[in-house]
């Protein structure tokens, strides 16, 4: 993608979402029980074909790829965007697209594309780093159909998703499997959770039909790049949510006056400001290689070097956007805190910085035998 289209991608989305996401918006539909509009849900599918940016054209798709979508991830990070976006976007649809089922693709990613339907992806109870060891599902087979059955404690966008796709030790290994949102023997309980703005629910299955996606017991492979292009489309995320706390605390540091003059003359704040703007450039560095690494050999590396820099570099920024903002940055009216709760959040979903750490030296160890 040439970066005047990447420009012109970016400006869209920004604008889409300063009319349909500015921040009054964000606070009334995290007190909601579905947690997402779902006139906006349509409209980015519609109007900007957000959904199938990374889909093949012959399912409804743009035929783009992770470095666009990664644009588009960075600016929903920024309007910290209630949706189910990531769940179905960044999860299922290429879960999906990786398993190579021409039906299932055929029967599933139109309608995800188009906007009529949500999906999310379960890998394993807690939202954590992809490992078939901690797959906690388990299917059985009865003819042509299949029964899954176990519990899930952190599911993304779990109690409103129409979709549900899950991974489950079947007796030929793990298998990815569809469930519908309203198949019977499974229940699903929304959770209180620290970032409300992006949705969680518990699930339990109780022998519930699923369709099989692919082949039995082989979606480890499939699994664990869906995982990676997840991983990828999470620092994206970060990266755009933490260049908005860069913003915010520039633009307060310039309008705050204190003892007659601009706290950003200050040259603590100044320092504080060039600390932020270092760790947000480094990890838009790591984010944007690694998207661009989305179909190399070298993704699982690229998606833990980003990971673990954007999230570093979010964490740091939202607490220095709030010390910068001073006392109001600490109330709940402002919005300081709600990208706190983004950033501690983010942190540990999909991994811990200290667990791709850990996975970095592994694979570094591997590839260089």
């Amino acid at each position: 993608m040439a970066a005047s289209e990447a420009d012109d991608l970016r400006a869209a989305v920004r604008e889409f979402l300063q009319a349909n996401s500015p921040s009054s918006r964000v606070r009334e539909l995290m007190a909601t029980d579905n947690g997402y509009d779902e006139v906006v849900w349509r409209k980015m599918a519609e109007q900007l074909g957000l959904h199938g940016i990374a889909v093949p054209e012959r399912y409804g798709g743009a035929g783009a790829g992770l470095r666009e979508l990664a644009v588009v991830f960075e600016e929903m990070g920024a309007a910290l965007l209630c949706s189910p976006f990531f769940s179905t976007v960044a999860m299922a649809i290429p879960a999906i697209v990786a398993s190579d089922d021409e039906q299932a693709s055929n029967e599933f990613l139109p309608s995800l594309v188009d906007g009529t339907r949500t999906a999310t992806l379960v890998l394993n109870d807690r939202l954590e780093a992809w490992d078939p060891a901690a797959v906690t599902l388990t299917a059985q087979r009865g003819g042509d159909c299949f029964r899954v059955s176990g519990d899930a404690a952190l599911v993304l966008d779990g109690h409103t998703a129409d979709l549900l796709l899950v991974a489950a030790a079947s007796g030929s290994g793990i298998s990815l499997l569809a469930v519908a949102g309203d198949a019977k023997g499974l229940t699903r309980q929304p959770l209180a959770t620290l970032d409300r703005t992006r949705k969680l629910a518990r699930i339990s299955l109780d022998d519930v039909d699923a369709r099989l996606i692919g082949d039995d017991g082989a979606a480890a492979g499939v699994l664990a790049r869906t995982y990676d292009l997840a991983v990828v489309a999470l620092a994206a995320e970060q990266v755009g949510a933490a260049q908005r706390c860069l913003h915010m605390a520039v633009d307060y540091a310039r309008e705050r006056i204190q003892f007659g003059r601009a706290i950003g003359s200050f040259q603590a704040v100044k320092h504080r400001c060039a600390d932020m703007l270092i760790l947000v450039e480094g990890a838009r560095s790591a984010a944007v290689h690694a998207a661009a690494a989305a179909d190399e050999d070298d993704l699982p590396i690229a998606a833990s070097v980003a990971k673990m820099a954007c999230s570093e570099a979010f964490m740091q920024v939202a607490l220095d956007s709030m010390r910068t903002h001073g006392g109001i940055g600490f109330t709940w009216e402002h919005d300081a805190h709600l990208y706190v709760r983004r950033a501690k959040a983010t942190q540990l979903m999909l991994g811990s910085p200290d667990f791709h750490a850990e996975r970095l030296a592994r694979l570094v160890t591997s590839s260089s035998h």
